[in-house]
């Protein structure tokens, strides 16, 4: 069972170079909520996730897990996160198989081979599970590091772009994945340029338009 968690911004402000992304930005998700990040292209959005996951700092602000500030926390926070960016953080030369397993040994996640397949093949990777990832499609390799969703134990999902190069059978699982998370009591934030279709939980929106 996913512990009640909150994640809380306050304040952010945030550059790119010389440009003003956006400031004053101060938003609260929970367990039980989906947040999905809106904006034109250029506005922030990726710059917001990776600001979220401690991959770059606020030029101003701070964010809180549990009411206290991550960078104090980093190790718990960590271990609560599941971060997928633009690109899919994947070894071109493994295998699909072996892509998960050890981003499973890396979490230190007990799973059996089995239980890695399975979700390869919930991913709609049968018969690709064995070859090298490079020779898969595009579609393919990110449904390889989706994989790990149907693995992983972390309480917050950050996903910048999920449902990229997926077809709508894809899509509709993967909506189906982050349901059933978001039903245990988890969270999950995202950018997306489709359609979000929940069948149930708590879906807000933070707009990152001028």
């Amino acid at each position: 069972m996913i512990r009640l968690m909150s994640l809380q911004a306050h304040e952010l402000a945030c550059r790119r170079g010389d440009r003003l992304l956006f400031e004053n930005l101060s938003f609260q998700t929970s367990a039980g909520e989906l947040l999905v990040i809106e904006g034109h292209n250029g506005c922030g959005k990726t710059t917001l996730l990776k600001t979220l996951v401690s991959l770059r700092q606020p030029d101003e602000g701070y964010i809180s897990w549990q009411q206290q500030a991550i960078d104090k926390i980093a190790d718990e926070y960590r271990s609560e996160l599941f971060w997928l960016g633009h690109h899919n953080a994947i070894k071109l030369d493994l295998t699909a198989f072996e892509n998960v397993s050890i981003a499973c040994a890396l979490r230190d996640l007990s799973v059996s081979e089995d239980e890695v397949m399975q979700a390869l093949d919930d991913m709609g990777l049968y018969g690709y599970e064995e070859l090298p990832v490079r020779s898969l499609s595009q579609g393919q390799k990110r449904r390889t590091a989706l994989a790990f969703l149907l693995l992983t134990q972390a309480s917050l999902w950050v996903l910048d772009e999920p449902f990229t190069a997926l077809d709508v059978k894809a899509v509709d699982f993967l909506q189906g994945v982050i349901s059933q998370h978001i039903d245990k009591g988890g969270m999950a934030i995202l950018t997306t340029h489709q359609q979000v279709d929940l069948t149930s939980g708590q879906v807000n929106r933070l707009s990152l338009a001028a």
